[in-house]
């Protein structure tokens, strides 16, 4: 049997990030509202007393089904390295054209799951990937008691990766990221989903990739890029905000917000991969005058 590489998954927050995370609440009867933007992670629902909510689930994330910038492609490639699949057909055209079909899967998987009314569980925490779309983290637990989240990774059409916390049952956040990265290690090994199209062989040289593009994107923002505009409120920065501090990527950004609030700089030691240094560097890009 082949095994994955779950390193970079199954590292957590410290057990600080999680006690700090405000109280779950929990929304019945909600539905889903049809739009063209949603995918199988992020979707529009109407509670019970009719308000429209844009959802991020906590700890899946799907393929990029709508791509409509370069961050959108960029995340793309990166979760087609992630699952094998960017040498598929032996050629972008045909690779980018598969994702996006799973992509798409993903989507109807959702609408599917969601067709009777489901519960959502939320502490309103700010969800947004780019700073312009206004969407909350959240549990889904769906009609027949499924979290949604477990089941998208447990059918190949998520991988176990985003942000976390303690969950709706009192699960701690790094128990449920575990548990989803058990639940994808079984559909990578039964080859359902995206995994069905994995190539083995070339997994390995194609996460190597990503991890020195990233490696070199870095060490070029960290030389060259200069921070422009206003320090980010720690607080309640989106993750691309988070991510214009020279040093921190998509995984430190989601570790950022799994760890709110933070009262001052030496708050962000208690971030997975942050120490004292680190802390006293970003603190010139940061400001912490709103605690969620």
């Amino acid at each position: 049997m082949r095994i994955l590489h779950l390193a970079a998954i199954i590292l957590g927050s410290s057990s600080l990030a999680w006690a700090a995370s405000k109280p779950l609440q929990h929304l019945k009867n909600c539905r889903l509202v049809p739009t063209e933007w949603a995918d199988g992670d992020s979707f529009l629902i109407q509670t019970a007393a009719g308000k429209e909510l844009t959802v991020r689930l906590y700890g899946a994330d799907c393929i990029e089904y709508h791509v409509t910038d370069d961050s959108d492609a960029r995340r793309l490639r990166a979760q087609r390295r992630y699952f094998g699949i960017a040498e598929y057909g032996k050629s972008p055209e045909k690779s980018i054209a598969l994702a996006k079909s799973l992509g798409g899967q993903a989507t109807e998987e959702t609408v599917r799951v969601l067709g009777k009314p489901f519960t959502v569980h939320t502490a309103f925490s700010d969800a947004r990937g780019d700073g312009k779309h206004k969407r909350i983290y959240g549990f889904v637990t769906t009609a027949n008691g499924e979290d949604l989240a477990s089941h998208l990774v447990s059918k190949g059409l998520a991988r176990a990766f985003g942000v976390y916390r303690e969950t709706p049952f009192g699960k701690p956040g790094k128990e449920y990221r575990s548990q989803l990265a058990d639940l994808e290690l079984r559909s990578a090994r039964l080859g359902i989903g995206t995994w069905e199209h994995t190539d083995w062989n070339q997994l390995p040289k194609e996460r190597k990739m990503q991890r020195e593009e990233e490696s070199e994107l870095e060490l070029a923002t960290d030389a060259k890029r200069e921070f422009t505009g206003e320090p980010v409120d720690i607080n309640t920065a989106a993750r691309d905000e988070l991510m214009r501090i020279p040093g921190v990527g998509e995984i430190t950004a989601n570790r950022i917000i799994e760890g709110r609030p933070y009262k001052d700089s030496s708050d962000l030691e208690k971030v997975d991969g942050i120490g004292t240094k680190t802390a006293e560097r970003f603190k010139e890009y940061l400001k912490f005058d709103k605690a969620q």
